[in-house]
């Protein structure tokens, strides 16, 4: 749901985004939405709940344990990088249809449909997505992000410092327009 403010933010500050997709890094901490405590997964749904509304969105929550592991999702996405091609445009189609429509974007199938539909060539991009090529960039994006700190998703890091997490989005603002709020 943040990266629609994400990529506002950046074209607003005319930075660049350099993706680095990558799962959790749980040697850093990153916890897994079904490794965590009930209570606490029961206030993480009502959170992304709050924020989807902010956002105009609707979430589907329904047959969530169902959906296969999204990961081989992420390896489309590098793919697309890879190809020159509009990840962004991409990696948000592949988000509402996990998120919104609750499709499982880690089934090959539904993801060619996800990418075809949004205007990719979905077949190419899942050979691709198996190429040694994006395995070795998935590989150096997550020892990248492990040795840098970053534990969960989005982690958005300028200038060094992270921000995890869409509701830190405004403190990133801040650092764009100088404002470091941390010593």
């Amino acid at each position: 749901m943040g990266l629609e403010p994400f990529v506002a933010l950046a074209k607003q500050h005319d930075v660049s985004i350099r993706p680095y997709v990558i799962p959790l890094i749980e040697d850093n901490g990153g916890i897994y939405s079904r490794n965590r405590p009930e209570a606490r997964r029961a206030y993480w749904l009502k959170d992304l709940t709050r924020w989807a509304a902010l956002r105009g969105k609707t979430l589907a929550f329904e047959n969530r344990a169902a959906l296969s592991d999204p990961t081989p999702a992420g390896f489309m996405v590098l793919a697309a990088i890879d190809a020159g091609e509009d990840w962004l445009r991409l990696a948000g189609a592949l988000q509402e249809a996990f998120w919104v429509r609750g499709e499982d974007i880690g089934d090959p199938v539904v993801r060619r449909a996800v990418a075809d539909a949004a205007g990719f060539h979905g077949i190419a991009l899942e050979r691709k997505a198996q190429s040694d090529a994006v395995q070795a960039v998935w590989k150096a994006n997550y020892e990248i992000a492990k040795s840098a700190g970053v534990f969960g998703l989005p982690t958005f890091r300028y200038d060094g410092e992270l921000y995890w997490g869409q509701d830190s989005l405004p403190f990133l603002e801040r650092h764009l327009k100088g404002e470091k709020l941390v010593a």
